[in-house]
């Protein structure tokens, strides 16, 4: 004897296939959705713009800019402070845009190993 999934119970094979489809479907737009984001860049700044530091959207440093009147040879550690300040900003901003954009694919659903 067979066992057989009641109808309205779980739905059967044709069920199956359309939760496969809806999360190939999600998988893909979260691989397209990390790739944008990983080409995005985030600017952070520090000091009221004094330091400003761009990142990517894989965490990577793209660049700092430092205006001069920032620069005190006699304070290095103020400096060192607003370069820190400036570049955790930035990468505040791009974790932040990858939480907010992953919820909306995953409708705030906790799946281990993404983000």
């Amino acid at each position: 004897m067979k066992a057989r999934i009641p109808r309205g119970m779980g739905g059967g094979p044709s069920n199956m296939n359309r939760i496969i489809k809806q999360a190939q479907k999600m998988q893909d737009d979260m691989k397209e959705l990390q790739e944008r984001l990983d080409a995005t860049e985030y600017t952070g700044e520090a000091g009221s713009g004094l330091v400003k530091a761009v990142v990517s959207g894989k965490h990577d440093v793209v660049s700092i800019s430092i205006k001069p009147e920032a620069v005190d040879p006699d304070d290095i550690e103020m400096l060192e402070d607003l370069i820190a300040a400036a570049v955790n900003d930035a990468i505040s901003k791009a974790r932040i845009d990858s939480e907010t954009e992953m919820n909306k694919i995953t409708g705030g659903m906790n799946i281990p190993g993404i983000l």
